[in-house]
């Protein structure tokens, strides 16, 4: 048996759009199970996203405190955004990302891992990258609003993180998948054998 993930699309009787929000929307789909009857599915529509485990010269990673509302908490995560454009290269997005929240640009890019963050509820696929030979970037900041004018930032050594992610004390879902897959990549092939960061990417397809 092979281990690996396959697009299928199981009939849909019906469809609907209840809520359209200013970046997502809500669907209820009648979808016909395998024995034959008809159950509805209501689900998050999401544009897609993209975030950034980066990483300096001593081996910590860029992380931001940020308050999200749906859960009441500030969390430590990794930049992060959405893909606000149809087809939109992730690249770009993720640089684009590091750029606006933690003023930082990166020379070596790479895919860490591709996520589908609540496949049960919600059809939000998220490319996350590793970058790595990191800076300041050049120019004005970035005019942050909303929660992001709350912001505040920490670097935090990669081994720390691990145990910090194994204790429960940081919960965002690309940090935790970040920071593992990045300790995986190691004690496996290396760093410089993860896929390139234009890596097809099925989920949100994109052009070069």
């Amino acid at each position: 048996m092979t281990i690996k993930d396959t697009p299928e699309e199981w009939e849909v009787r019906s469809t609907a759009t209840p809520f359209k929000g200013n970046k997502t929307s809500v669907r209820t789909d009648d979808v016909v199970m395998p024995d034959g009857s008809v159950v509805r599915r209501d689900y998050q529509v999401h544009p897609g996203s993209v975030a950034v485990l980066a990483l300096d010269e001593e081996d910590r990673v860029l992380l931001i405190n940020q308050y999200r509302h749906p859960v009441r908490h500030k969390l430590w995560e990794i930049p992060a955004g959405l893909l606000d454009v149809p087809g939109e290269n992730p690249l770009h997005a993720a640089q684009r990302e590091l750029y606006e929240e933690a003023h930082v640009k990166a020379e070596d890019w790479r895919v860490l891992a591709d996520v589908y963050t609540t496949p049960g509820g919600c059809d939000e696929a998220v490319r996350i990258f590793l970058a790595r030979d990191i800076a300041e970037a050049e120019g004005e900041r970035f005019v942050t609003e909303h929660e992001e004018q709350d912001m505040s930032y920490a670097r935090v050594p990669v081994d720390e993180l691990v145990r910090l992610v194994l204790a429960g004390d940081v919960h965002n879902n690309c940090l935790v998948v970040g920071v593992l897959s990045l300790v995986a990549a190691r004690g496996g092939e290396g760093l410089d054998a993860l896929r390139p960061a234009d890596a097809p990417w099925p989920a949100r397809p994109f052009s070069a």
